[in-house]
């Protein structure tokens, strides 16, 4: 990575611990603004784990966690998100009880002044079919357009840095194509992504940069189109 780089996330040092399990054993890491930053690894690398701690959701036993500078190590997951970074979770996890707009409506609830309705249909230009649906609840759309509502709730918020969690897991290729197409354009518009995605060659073929986590370690980085054709990372996560 360069160093003229100019980072709006670095780690350092960072460690997590469940109990006795070392979860996450002293990772470094940083992502550039303006970029996409993918991590990949086999289940139980500590992926989600490192994105929880960004968030504030799951506590470091120790290390730092810089955001435009400013040390969020442990704060509050309130405060991190109203700083400008945003959490797609693994799963959706939308409010299954609420409406398209309510659930919309949530991802703006840190913010102030009147453009959330600008941004409502921004997102509605991104994915056409949530305004088709925008009275129904959550609980009755489609895998894919909860994937959808999920991504375009984080939207809401207008963050600075996305994080995603498997954005594509359980859902139709067609869809994997429209969502990470969507990804892309919400980048190029100057959002940075920080990506956890299970298929890697779709992860690394969109990012710029990508860290290779196996149980809690860091054990390759670099350009993503480097990480393409690396052997070990062929073999391992591209099946070749």
């Amino acid at each position: 990575m360069s160093q003229n780089d100019d980072v709006i996330l670095k780690i350092e040092g960072l460690k997590v611990n469940y109990g006795a399990i070392k979860a996450i054993k002293g990772i470094d890491l940083q992502v550039p603004k303006g970029k996409i930053v993918t991590m990949i690894g086999a289940n139980g690398a500590g992926k989600t784990t490192t994105l929880s701690v960004i968030s504030g959701l799951v506590k470091a036993a120790s290390g730092k966690i810089f955001f435009e500078g400013t040390d969020i190590t442990n704060h509050n997951p309130h405060v991190i998100n109203k700083m400008g970074i945003s959490l797609v979770p693994e799963g959706r996890r939308v409010f299954s009880n609420l409406t398209v707009r309510e659930n919309l409506l949530m991802g703006a609830y840190n913010r102030k002044g009147d453009s959330v309705e600008e941004d409502l249909e921004w997102v509605f230009e991104l994915f056409p079919r949530l305004k088709e649906r925008i009275n129904q609840l959550a609980n009755t759309l489609s895998g894919g357009e909860q994937q959808m509502l999920a991504v375009s709730r984080a939207l809401m918020s207008r963050p600075k840095l996305m994080m995603m969690d498997e954005p594509s897991l359980g859902l139709a290729p067609m869809l994997v194509k429209e969502v990470f197409e969507v990804i892309q354009k919400i980048n190029g518009e100057g959002t940075t992504i920080l990506l956890i995605e299970q298929d890697a060659a779709v992860a690394l073929k969109t990012s710029h940069y990508g860290y290779v986590l196996e149980t809690g370690r860091i054990t390759l980085h670099g350009p993503s189109q480097e990480l393409l054709q690396n052997d070990e990372v062929r073999k391992a996560y591209l099946g070749l």
